[in-house]
């Protein structure tokens, strides 16, 4: 067994809406890459990580990006959807009950609908595990550093991801971990793990819009990016 495993905490599959990533396709990519674990962390839903839990138990951690009432958290190690529009509160007693491990989306970025206002933040802060400290899709750095300085002033333990939606982004923001197997586990080891982060292009987030349309236009099936 490796001394530590290389996680990738954020990245969409063909479930979310703004994605191409075909299932098999996300084992082949990090192994490609090295990734040893992956969040899979589709927006508002879990079957897709569900799915490929069952292909790739030692690879796939089940999660879900879940937009609230007042912003996304991002969860790792649910046994099942949450739905999208509860309140914090209520999206976070539900996860509580499936034993998940709760982090919180990109927190500060100034252009992404499911950042947070700074008073519904502080009023639910508690309540998490985690903060991201580093999205590789934050367009502005700052909003990343302002995470970061928050998790440290608070002494929240900070996840990192790529927010991958492209096979590109796969990777590109990780954790060097020491192995875990659930999420007690798994919180211990983060707080000694250590980052290794990169901003994505701009363009990326082009390619998401692109696959918005392919899907509206019913192209999902044949143009998606592997099976």
């Amino acid at each position: 067994m490796n001394d530590t495993w290389k996680v990738e905490l954020h990245s969409h599959t063909v479930w979310s809406k703004d994605c191409l990533i075909g299932l098999d396709q996300m084992v082949r990519e990090c192994a490609r890459k090295g990734v040893d674990r992956i969040a899979i962390t589709d927006h508002n839903t879990a079957e897709g990580a569900l799915e490929l839990a069952k292909r790739a138990p030692n690879l796939v951690i089940v999660g879900e990006e879940i937009m609230t009432t007042q912003g996304e958290l991002l969860c790792f190690f649910v046994r099942a959807t949450i739905p999208r529009d509860l309140t914090p509160a209520e999206t976070i007693k539900r996860l509580r009950e499936q034993g998940a491990f709760i982090s919180v989306s990109h927190p500060y970025d100034r252009l992404r609908k499911g950042a947070w206002k700074e008073a519904d933040l502080l009023a639910i802060i508690d309540q998490v595990d985690a903060i991201e400290i580093f999205n590789s899709r934050c367009l502005y750095p700052t909003d990343n550093v302002k995470a970061y300085a928050l998790a440290k002033r608070i002494g929240k333990p900070g996840t990192v991801g790529s927010d991958a939606h492209i096979r590109f982004e796969i990777g590109r923001s990780t954790l060097h971990m020491r192995p875990f197997a659930d999420a007690a586990s798994f919180g211990q080891a983060l707080m000694t793990a250590k980052s290794e982060t990169k901003l994505s292009p701009a363009w990326v987030h082009g390619r998401s819009t692109q696959a918005k349309y392919m899907k509206r236009l019913g192209l999902r099936k044949r143009l998606w990016e592997g099976g």
